[in-house]
């Protein structure tokens, strides 16, 4: 008997940790729980991209040219048996006759690729999708949303959004002005001791209070952390423009000089 990913409900995979596709992106601490669907995240919730343990050989061969990527903010909650079907339109055409992949050894030269891109597929940070949600090709859903078990998302999802079923939008999770704000504090881009700091104020509704912990705490950090980010661009700037500069060749002195 082959062993399961999962010994027991309570166990998850970090995502950072496990994803082995180079056409997945994960941020810090998201994880999976798989238990009753048994197997990994790649070989359960992410169908059909190039790139997995069974499609090596096609990915490299460059054969199929640019394929769309799935990336997964930080801080993300996924439930047993999500799903993400990713390669766009998986070569099934709409537009023409026939949504049948024909393919050109068994039907012709005048077969054509039917393939179209469908977009990365971006899931944002601190999201929880539910059991089983199916999460279509090229959708974009938002900071701190929440899918539904079973849900079908087929259009993207504005952040701080509650969806369930067929897109089905039950509520915003915040009224408007305090979903600006939290998206202004973007708590999970903190640096962990800080976000260890405010745990209280994470693990409650005190929306005022953690506003208060980053304009104590954090802001101050952020103003310094982007001021060193503009010295360093200057300093690399400035480095390149002198040496741009002492790669002219001085004039010399039988150079005629125009004295207009």
């Amino acid at each position: 008997m082959a062993m399961r990913t999962f010994q027991n409900w309570l166990e998850s995979q970090n995502l950072k940790e496990h994803v082995k596709n180079p056409n997945i992106e994960v941020g810090d601490f998201s994880y999976y729980s798989g238990f009753y669907h048994s197997k990994s995240f790649e070989d359960q919730a992410v169908r059909y991209l190039l790139g997995d343990a069974s499609t090596q050989d096609e990915w490299h061969s460059g054969q199929f040219g640019e394929v769309d990527r799935l990336h997964i903010g930080k801080f993300c909650s996924i439930a047993s048996g999500a799903t993400f079907m990713m390669a766009g339109n998986q070569g099934h055409r709409l537009d023409w006759v026939s949504t049948f992949p024909f393919s050109e050894d068994v039907f012709g030269q005048d077969v054509k690729n039917g393939f179209l891109r469908a977009g990365d597929t971006v899931v944002g940070n601190d999201v929880w999708i539910g059991s089983e949600a199916m999460i279509m090709p090229g959708v974009k859903i938002g900071d701190v949303a929440v899918i539904g078990a079973r849900a079908v998302i087929s259009k993207s999802v504005d952040a701080y959004t509650v969806v369930v079923g067929n897109n089905i939008v039950i509520k915003q999770r915040f009224d408007e002005e305090t979903v600006t704000l939290l998206l202004e504090l973007r708590w999970w881009d903190w640096p962990l001791e800080h976000i260890q700091g405010a745990m209280k104020w994470l693990c409650s509704g005190r929306i005022d209070e953690l506003e208060r912990y980053y304009l104590e705490n954090v802001r101050g950090l952020a103003y310094v952390r982007a001021t060193q980010k503009t010295l360093i661009i200057l300093t690399l700037l400035v480095t390149g423009f002198r040496s741009r500069l002492s790669s002219f060749s001085p004039l010399k002195p039988s150079t005629p000089v125009c004295r207009c």
